[in-house]
């Protein structure tokens, strides 16, 4: 049987749509438009160019969409009282802070900062414990994009063993909630792995799903996945290569050509998860702007 290759950007392109009507009918009932700001601190290219496509994908989609650039020395009260004026404006809905930064900045500080129902990415304590609790309101974007790549490829978690590597609160541990919640999308049997997990094969080899967030490139190889699995690659990794005009290519944290032989599908690196994760970040904002003027 064919491997599925599982494509991020067809699906994120439907969800946007989607939103963008939603969005349509929001505004002709309460005459306001939804709001997204992104706060850039630093020139990070990579960032940069993510933050860009944030802004663009919100205007697309009917919403305000707002980028704030500052420099990697703003000073950690300066970034807090520019937060404290998105979180009294009234065009603005949702909040993004574009992790990581600067160190001389406290990164809890600065979420925790952030009005909890303008948190679009879902990291203030209030709302990740709502998570935790399995009440969520908004779900960090990058997770939420995972559930809806599965639930719209048909690929039911319900019972089944999902091994995650890496336990950031960006990706990790909020996904190990969410898939493991009683609800559509969910009911899975989650493996928290990470850097201290003894057999990490061992576990990944009976995992009917694993979804690689770990940040090391090629780092899930064949051999530790069983067949017909469903691999879902979270990594975006940079490679020097001599072939490419930048100097550079992006990989996973999967060895796709290898692995793709063995599983019955995989996202791609790029075009799999990153596009899903705009798309979230988008239906946050909105889900945000509708709190707010309800």
């Amino acid at each position: 049987m064919e491997t599925k290759i599982i494509d991020g950007k067809k699906i994120s392109e439907e969800i946007k749509l989607e939103i963008a009507n939603d969005t349509k009918s929001f505004q002709n009932k309460f005459l306001v438009k939804p709001g997204l700001a992104v706060v850039l601190v630093g020139n990070d290219p990579a960032s940069s160019v993510y933050v860009r496509n944030k802004e663009k994908s919100a205007i697309d989609s009917g919403m305000r969409g707002k980028t704030i650039n500052l420099p990697s020395t703003v000073s950690e009260q300066d970034l807090l009282n520019i937060i404290e004026n998105l979180n009294l404006s009234n065009e603005i809905h949702g909040i993004l802070v574009q992790l990581p930064l600067p160190s001389h900045i406290s990164q809890e500080k600065i979420v925790e900062k952030i009005n909890p129902i303008k948190d679009v990415d879902g990291l203030h304590p209030f709302n990740s414990g709502l998570l935790s609790a399995g009440t969520p309101r908004f779900i960090p974007a990058t997770p939420a994009g995972i559930r809806e790549l599965l639930i719209r490829s048909d690929f039911d978690t319900d019972g089944k063993h999902v091994a995650i590597l890496g336990r950031s609160n960006i990706v990790g541990r909020p996904l190990a909630n969410l898939l493991s919640m009683k609800s559509n999308g969910g009911n899975a049997t989650v493996s928290l792995c990470h850097s201290r997990t003894n057999n990490l094969k061992d576990i990944t080899q009976m995992a009917d799903i694993i979804v690689a967030a770990i940040g090391i490139p090629n780092f899930v190889t064949q051999e530790m996945v069983k067949e017909n699995a469903v691999v879902i690659d979270v990594g975006i990794n940079r490679v020097e290569s001599s072939l490419h005009k930048r100097g550079y290519r992006l990989v996973g944290d999967v060895e796709f050509e290898t692995v793709k032989l063995k599983c019955k599908a995989i996202t791609p690196v790029p075009g799999g998860v990153g596009p899903m994760t705009i798309a979230m970040l988008l239906s946050n904002t909105l889900q945000a702007a509708k709190l707010q003027c309800a």
